[in-house]
């Protein structure tokens, strides 16, 4: 079946009229777009990958990059890639891809529901072949977006091999602001984190965070919500999370904006990544034959 086809089908049998449509992307790549009264968002089977979140009288709230590559085995720079089943490089593996393998696949769709809340779409992806050259695990991956006046993400990981499963997982949000160096970061002052840029030494955050040069930050034991505080586009995006034990904040600074080739000139300036997360020492383990779900609730209000 040709790809046109294919997206035909997949419309017929998910899409809801005005409402719901299974669709070409970019790059040629099947995306699903919502379009409510409620909001405006767009999901690529790529990656389950949320590229775009715009609740009703709201401007984009999240990044992508115009420069990013839209193809098989590489990942959308922007929107929330997921992180799975490890986090940055592989420990025992140098050359394994960054981040882990489930953003650079694609996944497949398994329904599309509207709900009170909004518009839940519903992706997964399995352990297979190609899973198993990075990873012995067996794992079914399930992710559940809704996307309405909120935008809610929910990755469910279940162990579907015989032995305990270990991972780290992120849901790796972009969120768009109109200059990283005037935004504030509200509900981790007194935490202690683990800075990525100085070897991960373990510091304790004094007040808001700002971002005044490479940061890349995982705040540890962290359950609360934090709000991103943007004076030039006047708003709040606060994230609320649950089943996370870390939160890591990320911008790469012009210095390391430059070894980001699917980066734009000068966009590292327009996003600070917030992210709900289990890494490091808050990686988990699930027996076989049990689940673990993780969920981030953005929400969005003026200043």
């Amino acid at each position: 079946m040709n790809a046109v086809l294919d997206l035909t089908e997949l419309n017929r049998r998910f899409g809801i009229p005005d409402i719901a449509r299974v669709c070409e992307g970019d790059g040629g790549l099947a995306r699903v777009d919502v379009t409510s009264p409620l909001t405006h968002g767009k999901m690529y089977m790529h990656g389950a990958h949320v590229t775009s979140w715009r609740p009703a009288g709201s401007e984009e709230v999240l990044f992508l990059s115009s420069k990013s590559r839209w193809e098989e085995g590489q990942a959308i720079r922007g929107g929330i890639p997921i992180c799975f089943p490890w986090f940055r490089g592989k420990v025992d593996d140098p050359h394994a891809p960054a981040h882990g393998f489930v953003r650079t696949r694609s996944w497949q769709l398994y329904s599309i529901v509207e709900t009170n809340a909004g518009v839940a779409v519903t992706m997964f992806i399995e352990s297979d072949e190609q899973t198993r050259r990075w990873s012995p695990a067996e794992f079914r991956l399930v992710h559940r977006v809704t996307f309405g006046s909120e935008l809610k993400l929910e990755l469910v990981c279940i162990n579907t091999g015989k032995t305990p499963l270990h991972f780290e997982e992120a849901l790796h949000t972009y969120n768009r602001v109109a200059d990283v160096g005037t935004v504030r970061l509200q509900g981790l002052d007194g935490t202690r984190f683990l800075d990525n840029t100085d070897s991960n030494k373990e510091k304790t955050q004094p007040g808001d965070v700002t971002i005044a040069s490479q940061t890349d930050n995982a705040f540890i034991n962290t359950q609360n919500a934090v709000d991103l505080l943007d004076p030039k586009l006047r708003r709040r995006i606060r994230l609320q999370k649950t089943k996370s034990s870390t939160t890591v904040v990320w911008n790469p600074w012009q210095e390391g904006a430059k070894g980001l080739r699917d980066l734009g000139v000068g966009e590292w300036k327009q996003f600070l990544c917030v992210e709900a997360s289990n890494i490091m020492g808050a990686a988990l383990t699930v027996a076989p034959g049990q689940e673990h779900t993780i969920s981030a609730v953005l929400s969005v209000a003026r200043l």
